[in-house]
């Protein structure tokens, strides 16, 4: 549940500092009559989001067996594709998120109510795509029969939310440098097992050999249906009778990944803030560093 609780404040709060830094520059700028056309791109954007995660949801139902495993190893790993690329481009461009926003935001303005709504739409329609693709290829992976991983994310992104409203109302002050690094190393952890997941979900669906080939088991030790073994599941996506492929994928992918994530050369040499405006024109500043 961690796992999934995770995934959803760590998108959920980029599309949450999107919106309030849409908002909050058109309200700074005396453009209040804008926000109605940007709310409604907004809208559209999430309610695409939504429509392409039931998409997945109750579309792979109508699969057989193998087509329904071959569907989710697949997006899973193109879901974990994007998350990595994303994780990345957050971390290297956050700096420049706020200007190059105010940049949109100039042009569509004088383009006109259709330019916004389009503005607004591409601005958080991108990070809601990912995160629906994410979110579900995390449960499909987690899920155990309960309702807890939808529950994760779902606080998740209720506590993205609300650290976005507490940014736009300059109530909240945090280095968002080392929040989206942190959430970001530990997003590609989960993302190592989702894919090892993906891997086996292929195996299964017989488009990949080696489903006998196991590389450990240690049911008898960390039973699946255990608290701990629920636990390690929920956060890690951990299997405890991996095949080799799976142990060998995840490895490959976590540690150059989150070296390379982590490592200080190249991805934070200076440092910068993003600062948002309320609605008197006050501005509540976070810390972020530049790459």
């Amino acid at each position: 549940m961690f796992g999934n609780y995770l995934i959803g404040l760590r998108e959920g709060l980029e599309a949450s500092l999107v919106v309030c830094i849409l908002i909050a520059y058109l309200v700074k700028t005396g453009r209040k009559d804008a926000l109605k056309p940007i709310w409604m791109g907004i809208g559209v954007a999430i309610a695409l989001a939504l429509g392409f995660g039931c998409a997945l949801e109750f579309g792979s139902q109508e699969l057989t067996f193998e087509a329904q495993e071959a569907l989710g190893g697949s997006l899973s790993i193109v879901a974990v594709g994007l998350v990595t690329w994303m994780v990345f481009w957050m971390r290297r461009t956050a700096r420049h998120l706020k200007s190059e926003l105010h940049g949109r935001l100039d042009a569509a303005l004088a383009m006109g109510t259709g330019a916004l709504v389009a503005t607004a739409f591409l601005a958080v329609g991108r990070e809601g795509l990912e995160t629906a693709l994410f979110v579900w290829a995390s449960v499909h992976a987690a899920s155990d029969g309960t309702p807890r991983p939808l529950i994760g994310v779902a606080l998740g992104l209720a506590t993205a939310v609300l650290l976005g409203w507490l940014f736009y109302r300059g109530a909240l002050k945090i280095n968002l440098a080392k929040f989206f690094t942190w959430t970001g190393g530990m997003l590609v952890v989960v993302a190592a097992g989702v894919l090892a997941y993906g891997v086996h979900d292929l195996q299964e669906a017989d488009w990949i050999p080696g489903l006998r080939n196991l590389a450990f088991d240690i049911s008898g030790t960390i039973p699946p249906d255990s608290w701990y073994g629920t636990l390690l599941k929920g956060v890690l996506n951990f299997q405890p009778d991996p095949t080799v492929l799976q142990v060998t994928v995840w490895a490959l992918y976590l540690v150059p990944t989150l070296a390379i994530f982590l490592a200080p050369v190249g991805f934070a040499s200076g440092k910068g803030k993003v600062k948002v405006p309320d609605e008197q024109g006050s501005r509540g500043s976070q810390p972020t560093k530049a790459s």
